[in-house]
């Protein structure tokens, strides 16, 4: 078919959960309609699934206010190239992936000015923060899927009905081999205990966490040499600014190039900023302490309008405070370092979070997410 005669649709993903869940997708979809033309933003998952990139999610990966303050440069001249392709490709459909303060924009000022008929996957955390953002997406969004099941109520409140498609993490987070086998594809000896550090995707969370992260290693270290650290490179970083920013300071950390989950699965506690990764951390069973830090401004805008008790996924998919959870000051090196130990040092507390971890599956869904998101793009073609 020639590209003429495509049918074509732009895809925009911010993040690196959004690049990794936004490529199963558009396999999906491509395995149902051979004919499809994707072009947008994304990261390395969707250029490699066949997506034209217009621009890399990294150039527009930010959170918090005075982040995103720091880039809106960038940021209006990728939003005024992504119109100008709305305008030459003229795409049948527009699909949106979580990253709701620029998706929703696009939405508002360029999609919906051009009849452009919009999907929504990966619905913006409406339960937590901004219930009332839940109005603008009814007015904007032709069809959204959901992955979490209490979302359905939370948008049904507002009259606006949604599909459940379940969480697509199900049909990627699997563990296909033992923590031993993990730690001998990594090269990393089997008798020290294991802790991967995981400070998030975007260098605006690493810059705020890892440093942290590392100065709690090293107090660690001090109370248990035998510990070993390992970090997994997000695709969205490079690594000689990690390694330079690791180098920095006296403990030894290993950086392997992406492979997120066989570094989770061999350790035996991981120390992750809140996000999707506490998820994946959670249904491969590994104990965790969730960290995040913003701007002070962020911070305190944020106070003001989140409406949940917790912010770690993980635990708000299990409704309870599983796992502790340092925000802001308290996502210190001498308190991450103090919860960290409290969990190695006590076997009973880490059988009782892995009891508790292994529950969170089942209230995920089913596997298949994906495909049934692709579905539902589908056939609004």
């Amino acid at each position: 078919m020639s590209p003429e005669a495509a049918k074509k649709i732009m895809i925009i993903a911010g993040e690196a959960s959004g690049d990794m869940h936004g490529a199963s997708l558009v396999r999906e979809m491509h395995k149902l309609d051979s004919s499809l033309a994707f072009f947008g933003i994304g990261g390395n998952r969707l250029e490699e699934a066949g997506v034209k990139l217009l621009a890399h999610a990294s150039e527009i990966a930010v959170v918090g206010l005075t982040e995103v303050i720091a880039k809106i440069s960038s940021i209006r001249k990728i939003a005024k190239n992504l119109k100008r392709a709305m305008d030459e490709l003229r795409p049948e459909l527009l699909i949106l992936i979580d990253f709701p303060d620029f998706n929703l924009n696009i939405a508002a000022r360029a999609a919906k000015k051009r009849n452009i008929r919009i999907f929504y996957y990966i619905s913006p955390q409406v339960w937590a923060w901004r219930k009332s953002r839940i109005n603008q997406i009814k007015k904007l969004v032709d069809k959204m899927a959901v992955i979490l099941p209490f979302e359905v109520a939370t948008y049904a409140q507002k009259g606006f009905a949604v599909d459940y498609v379940g969480h697509p993490l199900l049909d990627m987070v699997k563990m296909d081999y033992s923590r031993d086998h993990a730690l001998n594809q990594l090269n990393l000896p089997a008798d020290k205990t294991t802790v991967a550090l995981l400070p998030g995707s975007r260098m605006s969370e690493v810059n705020k966490l890892l440093p942290e992260m590392i100065k709690a290693a090293d107090i660690m270290r001090s109370a248990r040499p035998e510990i070993q650290f390992i970090l997994p490179l997000a695709d969205m970083l490079e690594e000689k600014i990690i390694t330079d920013m690791i180098d920095g300071y006296r403990v030894p950390v290993k950086v392997i190039n992406g492979r997120t989950y066989d570094v989770i699965t061999c350790a035996d506690l991981a120390i992750v900023a809140s996000g999707t990764a506490t998820l994946e951390t959670g249904l491969l069973g590994v104990p965790m302490v969730i960290v995040y830090k913003m701007s002070p401004i962020s911070y305190f805008v944020g106070r003001l309008i989140v409406d949940v008790k917790n912010i770690g996924l993980v635990n708000i998919v299990a409704g309870k405070t599983i796992v502790p959870e340092l925000i802001q000051d308290e996502a210190n090196a001498g308190r991450i370092a103090a919860e960290a130990l409290d969990i190695i040092n006590d076997p009973e507390k880490q059988k009782r979070i892995k009891s508790e971890l292994q529950s969170l599956r089942a209230k995920m869904g089913n596997p298949g997410a994906a495909l049934r998101a692709a579905k539902l793009a589908v056939d609004m073609l």
